[in-house]
């Protein structure tokens, strides 16, 4: 990211992405968190920012399949 007068460039076309993918990730994984009554997993990526990859892992690894459960 550029700098301009000491501040960053908030119209950085690589910040709007990371935000972007940031929101996606998290949207997609509180949802699964929530809909199977997760809520130590939904707390935790509620509150901590990781740029989407606490949320991959958790999607990849810690999600319940709820196929199997019905």
């Amino acid at each position: 990211m550029e700098k301009e007068n000491g501040s960053f460039n908030f119209k950085s076309p690589l910040l709007f992405f990371v935000i972007v993918w940031s929101i996606i990730w998290k949207g997609i994984a509180l949802w699964h968190a929530a809909r199977n009554k997760q809520l130590p997993w939904f707390l935790s990526l509620l509150i901590v920012n990781t740029v989407g990859l606490v949320e991959i892992v958790y999607l990849i690894f810690f999600r319940k399949d709820r196929k199997l459960d019905e």
